[in-house]
């Protein structure tokens, strides 16, 4: 076996992924009465730090640093790992009645979102409102033309 920090290193990061998949970022459907369903979508952090040393004690001569055979006496080693993991949700996406919706958690990006799904109705509003207003002009200068003449 190599050097004790690898076996830590090994430990902390197999637990990580044990307790990370994809599933940690888009959840198990859940589905409702009325057959919509309803995924969660989370944002996932890690961190991780490893560290570790091998010391001498102060009562050993250094003399005895080689024993016999000639072979390096080994120190005691000490070391440590930790790691965090944080799962914030982000949105949820809505399926059903044939269509689907993604429905943001931060309320901000609600607005953002709200905003997005107006405008092409507020540009439908826009481009009639132009269209009469020539419409009323055209018609406008017909009538004039006609006096006119």
């Amino acid at each position: 076996m190599g050097h004790p920090i690898e076996a830590l290193m090994k430990t902390t990061m197999d637990n990580l992924k044990d307790m990370i998949d994809v599933n940690t970022i888009v959840g198990d459907p859940v589905e409702t009465p009325d057959g919509t369903v309803i995924i969660p979508i989370s944002r996932v952090s890690f961190g991780f730090a490893s560290g570790g040393g091998e010391y001498q004690s102060h009562s050993q001569d250094t003399s005895t640093q080689n024993n016999d055979m000639g072979e390096e006496q080994k120190f005691p080693f000490a070391g440590g790992t930790g790691a965090g993991v944080s799962v914030q949700p982000v949105a949820f996406m809505v399926v059903g009645n044939a269509q689907m919706k993604l429905l943001p958690v931060d309320q901000n990006a609600t607005i953002i979102d709200n905003l997005m799904n107006l405008t092409p109705q507020l540009l439908d509003k826009i481009q009639t409102m132009a269209d009469k207003r020539r419409g009323n002009r055209f018609k406008k200068q017909t009538d004039e033309n006609e006096i006119e003449e």
